[in-house]
């Protein structure tokens, strides 16, 4: 083609047949319909750059995406291959400074999978988990030894959705970013009776040491939310986890330490269909004969919705005991309980040394439950002799409105639960409250200024109740803070 010009500037001619030029376009356009050639621009990966930032007990070296190793964020395609694929590669680092795997923005669709020790996992804040329902992602394990059996039904059980074991320095943490349990077949399951093997957890780290879970949000689990069992040293801050409460979602308890030692849990607020908190450590003849207690747990600054059970919970599977739980700062609205023993005949173990403080109680069915004769066993096979230990329960500077009933205390006959002390604690009714505030049988103990006046087996006395000053192991972890700067491609 030729341009020239006028010296004026004002005309111009071009050298080019315009009628050729579109009969040459349209044969193109023909060419490509007729061959289903795609004439759009193609596709190119486009990179984005990702800045990190959050706080752990253990910085990377090495950093990867789930979209380098196949991932896929469209909420339909299984991502299950790409986590495990992922993984596996990252492990090769757990001596040479650890690694952390990125999941960056998207909705990840994906079955269970195992995480590796000096590993984090990180979740961008429009990063989401989707858990598969096709069961065949699930792999069947082994029960719990200190269980026995499974707690939905005998024999094994589902493998959690985010799994490990006998790891150290594992790290679940992100911006927020979300792991969704889609629970509602499983739920459904459950009420019809109809599952063979007991239901998935979102997070269950077993056997492991340095646990760190933090800053995510946890929807729809199908059972227990967060699962850290025969493990120590447990951080747990700052997560969001929510589940339906109407109609209501069954087991759906938000944190379970079970026959852990040194936990921290705080800053997390929990909606929930079971027990917010429940402090677990085997069921009856399986929890004696595996003997680890959970002890050493701090429970702080927590917002609990519960209004089918507990604020934090100490059993009912407690039977390698329970042992120094401080809980303080604790919000609860809407629910059935704030602290709940439960224990029974047959169960054995020991729940003592619990120091609660500082919480505020808003529209509740009880403040304080005490349970003697929780009546579920894992089998006939229990010993009717083993009875519980319930000694050194000390509440203090509470206040509660709206409440139905202020305790209901119900200890064994033959194995009272001792050294109750109750201070400070103001107890607001409900306009249809109950005529009797408290109810009490087999307990010992004492109360100082309480109102409702407590029953007659906590009299009156001056004193306030203990809580322990000394610190205790998992307060005195370095947190440190990671950043990286880095690049992921999609």
């Amino acid at each position: 083609m030729e341009f020239w010009w006028t010296s004026t500037g004002r005309t111009h001619q071009v050298h080019a047949e315009r009628k050729t030029i579109f009969i040459l376009i349209l044969g193109l356009l023909s060419f490509c319909l007729l061959r289903g050639v795609d004439c759009h621009r193609r596709k190119v990966k486009v990179s984005h750059s990702f800045d990190i930032q959050y706080s752990a007990i253990s910085c990377r070296e090495h950093t990867a995406f789930l979209t380098d190793f196949g991932g896929v964020g469209d909420g339909k395609t299984s991502n299950t291959k790409a986590f495990q694929s992922a993984i596996n590669h990252l492990s090769q680092f757990q001596s040479q400074g650890g690694s952390q795997l990125i999941v960056p923005p998207g909705r990840y669709l994906t079955g269970s999978f195992n995480l590796t020790s000096h590993f984090t996992l990180y979740l961008h804040k429009e990063a989401v988990l989707l858990a598969s329902q096709e069961v065949s992602e699930w792999e069947v394990i082994e029960p719990l030894p200190s269980y026995g059996r499974g707690r939905d039904a005998d024999g094994g059980r589902y493998i959690s959705l985010i799994f490990g074991t006998n790891l150290t320095d594992v790290i679940i943490t992100g911006a927020n970013g979300t792991i969704d349990g889609q629970g509602a077949s499983w739920w459904k399951e459950f009420k019809n009776n109809k599952l063979k093997y007991t239901r998935p957890y979102l997070i269950e780290i077993m056997f492991s040491d340095q646990i760190q879970i933090s800053n995510i949000t946890l929807l729809n689990s199908p059972s227990w939310n967060v699962h850290p069992v025969y493990s120590s040293n447990i951080l747990i801050q700052g997560l969001t986890i929510l589940a339906p409460i109407v109609p209501i979602s069954p087991n759906t308890d938000g944190i379970n330490p079970d026959s852990c030692t040194n936990v921290r849990i705080e800053d997390c607020y929990i909606v929930s269909g079971d027990d917010c908190i429940a402090v677990k450590s085997g069921w009856d003849e399986y929890g004696i004969a595996f003997g680890m207690p959970t002890q050493h747990l701090i429970i702080r600054r927590l917002t609990c919705i519960s209004p089918d059970s507990a604020v934090i919970a100490l059993g009912s599977e407690m039977s390698g005991g329970i042992q120094d739980v401080r809980a303080e700062d604790i919000l609860a609205i809407n629910s059935e309980s704030g602290i709940r023993i439960k224990t029974a005949v047959g169960r054995g173990g020991f729940v003592k040394d619990i120091f609660v403080r500082r919480m505020t109680m808003k529209t509740m069915k009880w403040a304080f439950w005490m349970t003697g004769n929780y009546g579920s066993h894992a089998d006939d096979k229990y010993d009717k002799n083993a009875l519980p230990v319930i000694n050194g329960i000390n509440y203090s500077d509470m206040v509660a409105d709206n409440v139905t009933m202020a305790a209901r205390l119900e200890g064994i006959d033959g194995d009272p639960f001792t050294g109750i002390c109750i201070s400070n604690v103001t107890i607001s009714m409900a306009a249809k409250a109950k005529k009797v505030p408290w109810t009490c049988t087999d307990v010992e103990g004492l109360t100082s200024s309480v109102s409702p006046t407590a029953c007659n087996l906590l009299p009156e006395q001056v004193t306030n109740c203990p809580f322990p000053t000394d610190v205790l192991p998992i307060d005195t972890i370095e947190i440190k803070t990671c950043s990286c700067r880095t690049n992921y491609f999609i």
